[in-house]
């Protein structure tokens, strides 16, 4: 079946967002479950620049580095010099909160020290938060960081909120990634409880395209950069990794919607008919 080029108009959005999770960078020149995650890094670099340079924000939603090695974040630091949006990294379990600053001197921080920042947009507030809690896989909001964001939304009023953090605040049903989500999440959800300007909540930490709502609010996140977590609904001791294909999101936002689309970047392939058969276009 054919489709018209004129059978779905066009609809603009206000602005599009680039959101990347969990590179897991090590040392260049090394491995990391069997792939080099600073390639697969700059092979999304490359397909965000090609295709997405009109972004207006890209967000990376923490695990940077895999041991926190100061060298993993220089080499961060320099892919990231390519993109032609302002980037805002932030901070997983598998990070060094220092290790990361010294190669990112000018990176938000609030008046604790923590990696959290608003970016105020005519789309409404983005709010990066911090929930590194370092010596353990588990993430943490602490009354410091609960209550900066506290203020953050205060000062929002009504306008539009996007939140993004590394650990998800609620069970996405893996067992083994359940156990090390956010510590205590119900002070989270009180301060978030009844505020209808909460668009979005953007997520890492599972290795996994989930999408769905939390307390009414809708969730997002997809597969890192380097390995992935498999699929696996009853084991509960070990994450489980796999190869299955890297991603990022393109995020459309306009008034009345949100749109996420997960792109496979490292295949552009699309299919032909020749005669009776379809083929991958050369």
């Amino acid at each position: 079946m054919r489709y018209s080029a004129r059978a779905i108009p066009h609809i603009p959005f206000a602005m599009k967002l680039i959101h990347i999770t969990d590179p897991h960078l090590v040392t260049p020149g090394t491995r990391l479950y069997g792939l080099d995650p600073q390639l697969r890094l700059r092979q999304c670099i490359d397909d965000v620049v090609a295709h997405h340079g009109d972004a207006a924000l890209c967000v990376i939603t923490g695990d940077l580095a895999d041991r926190g090695e100061p060298a993993a974040y220089r080499a961060l630091a320099a892919e990231l010099e390519r993109l032609s949006m302002p980037v805002h990294p932030l901070l997983g379990n598998h990070d060094s909160r220092a290790a990361f600053l010294a190669a990112f001197p000018n990176a938000a921080r609030d008046a604790h020290g923590f990696v959290q920042a608003v970016v105020r947009r005519a789309e409404g507030d983005f709010v990066f938060l911090d929930t590194l809690e370092e010596g353990v896989h588990g993430g943490r909001l602490c009354d410091a960081r609960l209550g900066w964001l506290r203020a953050r939304l205060d000062d929002a009023g009504t306008r539009p909120v996007y939140l993004f953090m590394h650990h998800p605040p609620f069970a996405v049903g893996i067992p083994s990634l359940d156990r090390i989500a956010l510590l205590e999440p119900a002070p989270l959800a009180a301060i978030l409880e009844g505020r209808r300007n909460l668009r979005h909540l953007f997520y890492g930490h599972v290795h996994r395209p989930v999408c769905g709502s939390w307390r009414g609010i809708p969730v997002s996140t997809m597969r890192g950069l380097n390995h992935q977590v498999s699929f696996d609904l009853t084991g509960v001791d070990d994450v489980p990794h796999s190869h299955e294909p890297p991603a990022y999101a393109v995020v459309l936002i306009d008034d009345d919607h949100v749109v996420v689309h997960f792109h496979d970047y490292l295949d552009r392939r699309t299919l032909v008919q020749r005669g009776d058969e379809y083929v991958y276009a050369a």
